[in-house]
């Protein structure tokens, strides 16, 4: 080095998008260990606060989360991605509120009921049925005109369309939750 330069950490100069590559991939490295448990999302606010989303086939657990957290909190300070440590690290479940995201969510949530956006903004609720690369299969129901109850059963008069959604055509999913 010349007299009169200054060695800088290479983070310094490397872009928002490299260095959630670089998280997505430590993540990615972390949950090996456990096949079931998949990385759905890294985030970076301004601030350098970075939101981690995980989630797993059959839910995660928070003492999951926790080592996971500080797993990759030891590897992200060792790689100095942010001079002097100047980062905070959220690592959480895929919540129910936010969308689907992978062809894994959805195959978790076969049967749950969803409400999908489409890319022209219309939207369409249903159960979900089954998922393929390609496409979901929704079923919706729908209460026949007049809502007229049954004498026999006293319920509504249903029916069932099924809609086979291509993949490229929705904007968004989410999850229905009902109480």
């Amino acid at each position: 080095m010349s007299e009169g330069t200054v060695a800088f950490p290479s983070s310094l100069y490397m872009t928002k998008e490299t260095i959630i590559q670089t998280v997505a991939q430590e993540t990615e490295n972390i949950l090996s260990a456990n096949p079931a448990h998949f990385l759905v999302e890294v985030k970076i606010k301004p601030t350098n606060n970075i939101k981690v989303y995980i989630d797993g086939d059959a839910g995660i657990g928070i003492d999951d989360l926790v080592k996971y957290n500080r797993s990759l909190y030891k590897v992200l300070e060792e790689k100095a991605l942010y001079p002097d440590g100047d980062f905070s690290l959220e690592l959480s479940s895929a919540g129910l509120d936010e969308p689907l995201k992978l062809h894994r969510q959805y195959v978790k949530n076969i049967g749950r009921d969803v409400k999908i956006t489409f890319k022209d903004e219309h939207t369409l609720e249903g159960k979900l049925v089954s998922v393929s690369d390609n496409q979901i299969i929704l079923d919706e129901e729908i209460k026949k005109k007049g809502n007229a109850k049954s004498a026999s059963t006293g319920s509504k008069k249903t029916e069932m369309k099924q809609h086979i959604i291509p993949v490229s055509d929705v904007k968004t999913s989410h999850i229905i939750i009902k109480f």
